[in-house]
Formats: structure tokens, C-alpha cells, sequence
């Protein structure tokens, strides 16, 4: 059996399903609406509507995905070039530690604004060429060089980035022509 609601009283009892004991003026007496327009100078006070809550942007989703879908970090680290050693100065001999030249002494010429080392052998006494190297990987010794009169303005690090190689991608005709070369070559 179901439960019972409770029963509500209202002030017009039905008579039949539908239809009210009292009249619809009778009923503007009994609720005192009269008296409410009386004190509003013979108007029903309005409200302001409700401020609606804003609605998202998107409409959530019906169905959640079976598998956790996963978001990107945001990175807002900005990166800054490390601080330069105290022992390291333009001129300075470093000792390389790492790398196809470990072992090596090398000049140290100028920090590069992503926080690298630029360095050289010279190339001409032991064959270092124009390098950069993170600090982590040099041991500074007390040995300095002159390098008052080397300009090392246009180095930067853009010098040193490689070129985009395009990937050749061969057409339908070359392809089948290549073919056709390799299956003379096999048949003779």
C-alpha cells in the first residue's frame, strides 16, 4: 500500500475535483488581497526576479568516459639562465668533464642568455671548436687568457640551432619508378 500524504488545508475546499466552494472574487476578499493593495496605493507589489545563477559555459557531459581522461599540466615556470660560478670569468681556463672533448682545456668566452657556457679551445691549438656547455660539466682553474680584443657579440644562441630538415616524400610516380629501376637491376 502506498503512503499517505499528508492532507493539506486549503482556504476554498473542493466541491467536486476542480471546482472550489468559493468564487474567485470571494476568494480575492478571504485572502486579504485587498487590504495588501491598499497599503501599496491600490497595487500588488512586484519583486525584482531572482538573479538567475550563471550557467556554465558548456553543458556537462551525459555520460562520464570509462577511462580518465587526462589534462595537460600548465607549466608556469618561466626558466632562468643559472646564476654564473664566482670562479668562472671571460678568460678563464675551464677543464671540460664531460662530452666528446672531456678532459680538455678550454676558454671560457661569455654566458649565453639561456644560462650555457660559450667556449673555445681555440680550435687552431687543440682542436675544441666554438661550443656551449652547461657549468655543471666544467671545473674552473686559476689559469686567465687576455680576451680583451675577441668580439663574441654575434653569438648567441639562435648561432648554434640547427635547420628544420624537410622530410622528402616521394610521389606515386617516383615511387613506382624506383621500383620498376630495382626489378631490372634483380632480373639481370
Amino acid at each position: 500500500m502506498a503512503p499517505k500524504k499528508p492532507r493539506t488545508t486549503t482556504r476554498n475546499p473542493d466541491l467536486v475535483r476542480g471546482i472550489g466552494k468559493y468564487s474567485r472574487s470571494q476568494m480575492y476578499h478571504k485572502r486579504g488581497i485587498w487590504a495588501i493593495k491598499a497599503k501599496n496605493g491600490g497595487v500588488l507589489p512586484r519583486h525584482d526576479p531572482k538573479p538567475k545563477p550563471e550557467a556554465p559555459a558548456q553543458k556537462p557531459p551525459k555520460f562520464y568516459p570509462a577511462d580518465d581522461v587526462k589534462k595537460p599540466l600548465v607549466n608556469k615556470h618561466k626558466p632562468k639562465p643559472a646564476k654564473l660560478r664566482a670562479s668562472i670569468t671571460p678568460g678563464t681556463v675551464l677543464i671540460l668533464l664531460a662530452g666528446r672533448f672531456k678532459g680538455k682545456r678550454v676558454v671560457f668566452l661569455k654566458q649565453l642568455p639561456s644560462g650555457l657556457l660559450l667556449v673555445t679551445g681555440p680550435f687552431k691549438i687543440n682542436g675544441v671548436p666554438l661550443r656551449r656547455v652547461n657549468q655543471s660539466y666544467v671545473i674552473g682553474t686559476s689559469t686567465k687568457v687576455d680576451i680583451s680584443g675577441v668580439n663574441v657579440d654575434k653569438f648567441d644562441d639562435k648561432y648554434f640551432a640547427k635547420e628544420a630538415k624537410k622530410k622528402k616524400t616521394k610521389g606515386e610516380g617516383e615511387f613506382f619508378e624506383a621500383e620498376k629501376e630495382v626489378g631490372l637491376t634483380v632480373l639481370f
